[in-house]
């Protein structure tokens, strides 16, 4: 066995996020035109505007602060984030160029050519898929994996400065629904407050 090999921390993320182009970048005026005027007319517009870095979107900001987690001894990353994408390879380009721009440790990702890109899921071992398409939500939950449909919006802030972007990241969970079994919530409603206590 080569010691120099066995001595480096191997790269075996925690927790695996795929989350969707429109989630990562405002995408808004791009979406606009797919819908108004069609995939060819989307395509160009992409095209000849790939150098543009594109602005954050509504999951920017909590996949940089993903991506800063890291093993407290061997600084080895401890979540991966992979993007999974309606668009093509071509228009993804412009996708990719951004992520270079914010220093985004993205390396791998799907392009599905305009089909849902929940397929991608398992081969990427993602235990979240975060998407602004409720379509593709509803199937990777049906298929088993935690998902969420996140609402696109325009955001105002400042994200690019890095001195704005807390670091911290904070998780709420529903304690009864998802932490624990609910079996404490169904006594409360079928034998009411003091059978709970």
């Amino acid at each position: 066995m080569n010691n120099s090999l066995s001595s480096q921390p191997e790269y075996n993320p925690v927790l695996v996020i795929a989350v969707s182009s429109r989630t990562l970048f405002d995408l808004k005026a791009e979406h606009d035109i797919y819908l108004k005027k069609g995939v060819d007319e989307y395509r160009s517009y992409q095209l000849s505007h790939e150098s543009e870095i594109l602005k954050p979107g509504i999951a920017f900001t909590l996949v940089k602060k993903l991506l800063a987690i890291k093993h407290p001894i061997t600084n080895v990353p401890l979540v991966e984030v992979v993007l999974v994408s309606r668009n093509n390879g071509d228009t993804g380009l412009r996708i990719f160029n951004s992520i270079l721009h914010y220093d985004m440790n993205i390396e791998r990702a799907a392009f599905s050519n305009g089909k849902s890109p929940y397929g991608y899921l398992k081969a990427f071992g993602a235990h979240l898929f975060l998407s602004a398409h409720n379509k593709d939500v509803e199937l990777a939950l049906k298929a088993g994996y935690a998902s969420a449909h996140l609402m696109t919006q325009n955001i105002e802030n400042d994200i690019e400065s890095e001195k704005n972007i807390n670091k911290q990241v904070r998780i709420a969970f529903d304690g009864d629904a998802v932490l624990f079994s609910d079996d404490s919530e169904k006594i409360y409603k079928q034998q009411g407050l003091q059978r709970f206590h």
